[in-house]
């Protein structure tokens, strides 16, 4: 054998120990196998089955007030509400994305971003989009859409779709609606004792709040009334407790159990909490008084809406910190030439009880002698050249409340509160 092949056969046979080698060193314990992912459907063949398995139902929809919006919290619409249904009798969550129009609708389906598009559409639209109509209602000849690879999903809601489910539907709104309309509380006098400057036997707790809201207390007096008319064991129908009508998911992240929300002292300072971490989320409105009026309209309408309403104050060219110019757009969410808009993420909203719950707290303020303008906290600050802050020369001095000059102001366990006069003098 000549010396070249020995060469020859010395190299291959190294190769064959490094490639072996190599393979052996690719080898895998059983306990690497335990990191693998677990194999997941394709977007394509995505089905009934896999929602099932995920314990999610992704919804797309386009908001207005009869498909989806948020109030208070909770979420809203007809078609919400019918989409609900379908999810819990399948035993699963519902998670709404947020379209602009039906074109960005249809994508979201089509990408395998949503499983359905919950939305009232035409049979022919959905069928040229290659989409399978689901849920068709004869008479307003509008369906909604799934993938043509959804058969088994398909099938589901066509099991679940009888030709009662709307108006079942639509009569659990019409009963919801009724009890939007009151809060169950017991009704209490704007004043205890007018001539006292007693509003209320929680006057000791709004003052004791007001040192973390930086607010007069008076104004958290005002807006307490406005939520719960000084009942602490009133409840919306949206859920809201308390005094200051904290909603249970709100009341939890402030750090209240369910037990202590209608704990008045609990309940008030969660709310007086709250309203500070609004104050930070409105640090941008320079303007204290005017900050206030967004921290009201965020406190009742949702902090998210509101700046909807002032990124179409500032599309529109009108000043997006102040109130008077954006509380048009807070009103023109209910409009779908705004909610509809490209810029407006959280959709529609009523904005007519929002703009009526901050204008109707400011003037039972006023009515409790606060005043935005003659108070040094709310006044609009200068800089001052030595770094101290001072109130601008045209503010004008605080007035004194005739009513509270002088007088003491009795705790809520005060022995002697319980043997004045209630009634609003």
């Amino acid at each position: 054998m000549s010396e070249h092949m020995m060469k020859t056969i010395t190299m291959a046979l190294f190769l064959c120990l490094l490639t072996a080698c190599g393979k052996k060193a690719e080898q895998r314990t059983p306990m690497s196998y335990a990191f693998d992912k677990m194999p997941t459907s394709s977007k394509s063949d995505y089905d009934l089955e896999d929602i099932r398995k995920s314990g999610e139902l992704v919804v797309a929809t386009i908001s207005g007030p009869e498909t989806y919006y948020e109030h208070h919290g909770v979420s809203l619409g007809f078609h919400y509400a019918l989409i609900e249904n379908f999810a819990e009798s399948e035993g699963l969550k519902v998670r709404i994305e947020i379209a602009s129009d039906t074109i960005s609708l249809l994508n979201l389906l089509k990408t395998g971003e949503a499983d359905i598009a919950a939305f009232p559409l035409t049979r022919q639209a959905v069928q040229e989009e290659g989409l399978t109509a689901v849920t068709s209602n004869e008479k307003r000849q509008k369906t909604w859409a799934i993938k043509n690879s959804s058969k088994e999903l398909a099938k589901a809601i066509k099991a679940w779709y009888k030709k009662d489910k709307e108006i079942e539907i639509r009569k659990r709104i019409a009963e919801r609606s009724k009890k939007s309309r009151r809060i169950r509380n017991k009704p209490r006098a704007v004043y205890l004792s007018r001539s006292r400057g007693i509003i209320s036997i929680y006057d000791d707790l709004f003052k004791q709040a007001s040192s973390i809201t930086g607010w007069d207390w008076k104004l958290l007096a005002a807006q307490c009334y406005q939520e719960s008319a000084f009942d602490p064991n009133a409840t919306s129908w949206a859920g809201a407790e308390g005094l200051m009508q904290l909603m249970p998911g709100t009341a939890q992240e402030l750090g209240l159990t369910p037990a202590e929300i209608n704990h008045p002292d609990k309940n008030v300072f969660a709310a007086a909490r709250y309203i500070k971490k609004l104050n930070g989320s409105f640090a941008d409105i320079r303007d204290n008084g005017e900050r206030i009026k967004f921290i009201l309209a965020a406190y009742n309408g949702g902090a998210l809406h509101i700046r909807d309403a002032m990124a179409l104050a500032r599309k529109y060219g009108k000043n997006a910190h102040l109130w008077d110019d954006v509380v048009q757009f807070v009103l023109g969410l209910q409009n779908p030439q705004y909610y509809r808009d490209p810029i407006v993420k959280r959709g529609y909203m009523i904005g007519s009880e929002t703009a009526d719950y901050v204008a109707s707290v400011l003037e039972r303020w006023r009515g409790y002698g606060g005043n935005i303008a003659y108070h040094p906290s709310f006044a609009t600050e200068t800089p001052q050249s030595n770094g101290q802050v001072l109130p601008q020369k045209n503010i004008r001095a605080i007035r004194k409340n005739k009513y509270s000059s002088g007088v003491r102001i009795l705790h809520p366990e005060d022995p002697e509160l319980h043997q004045m006069n209630i009634s609003s003098q």
